[in-house]
């Protein structure tokens, strides 16, 4: 069963409080996604990192819920 980006969202809320986080359905087939999350918990971290640490907070969902996410980090200024 696929995602929503609202799943989406609350499951990055949830792992990044106060951060910034766009979800967007690229093709609006519920399958492909881009994610934009600026957070400070990025700080200090490698961009690698930064996305191992969106994709830890979608829970497993990229074990099969999540066919495709184009994920974008930042720090905020």
């Amino acid at each position: 069963m696929a995602m929503t980006c609202a799943e989406i969202e609350m499951l990055l809320g949830d792992a990044f409080p106060d951060a910034r986080i766009l979800v967007t359905d690229l093709a609006g087939d519920g399958d492909h996604f881009s994610a934009e999350v600026t957070c400070a918990a990025f700080k200090g971290k490698s961009r690698v990192q930064q996305h191992q640490m969106v994709y830890a907070a979608l829970k497993g969902g990229m074990d099969g819920a999540l066919h495709a996410l184009a994920v974008q980090t930042c720090i905020p200024d």
